[in-house]
């Protein structure tokens, strides 16, 4: 079994998108930036240029024309906005991907060897001329001391712990890591 072929996600996924849009509004509340100190600083900064730039226009008199006032403070509001909208985007990114490895864990049909095999160097000989001994089994069904046959291209089934690789890799036999 090879693995399905998926096409890629695209940068801006609607749905995504449009839960990081809101929280990314959600994250400019004070308590929650500040968490990220830099950021917190700049809603600050944001926050007393819009206050200055009322205050120019109603006033009538400043240090600077309000054009240029309102243009930093929207340059400071973007920058807020953007950075929360850019981890939102992350965050959610990364929710969508532990979903897909959560669903992909479910349903891995792994190859569970019948017969035993034999030690040593033969190993890659039963293997390569044993496809009779092979039978599909559902990864759930999978219990400690199963044999797994997994070819290149194919999922690994969680929690399954690698002894080798055929061809021979030049690295050592490491475990396989489930998904999260």
């Amino acid at each position: 079994m090879t693995a399905p072929e998926t096409s890629p996600r695209p940068l801006f996924d609607r749905s995504i998108a449009r839960v990081a849009a809101w929280e990314a509004l959600k994250k400019l509340h004070p308590r929650r930036m500040l968490r990220n100190p830099v950021l917190f600083v700049v809603e600050l900064g944001s926050a007393f240029t819009t206050v200055i730039f009322i205050h120019s226009m109603v006033a009538q008199d400043g240090e600077a024309r309000p054009g240029f006032i309102l243009a930093v403070s929207i340059w400071l509001w973007f920058t807020v906005l953007f950075a929360n909208f850019a981890e939102a985007m992350a965050e959610g990114r990364g929710k969508a991907q532990a979903e897909s490895l959560r669903r992909a864990r479910q349903d891995v049909v792994a190859k569970r060897a019948r017969d035993a095999a034999p030690d040593g160097a033969r190993w890659a000989e039963w293997l390569a001329g044993s496809t009779v001994g092979i039978e599909p089994v559902s990864s759930s069904a999978l219990r400690k001391g199963h044999l797994v046959v997994v070819l290149a291209g194919e999922l690994i089934p969680p929690t399954g712990r690698s002894w080798t690789a055929w061809p021979p890799s030049t690295r050592a036999p490491s475990p396989a890591r489930a998904p999260p």
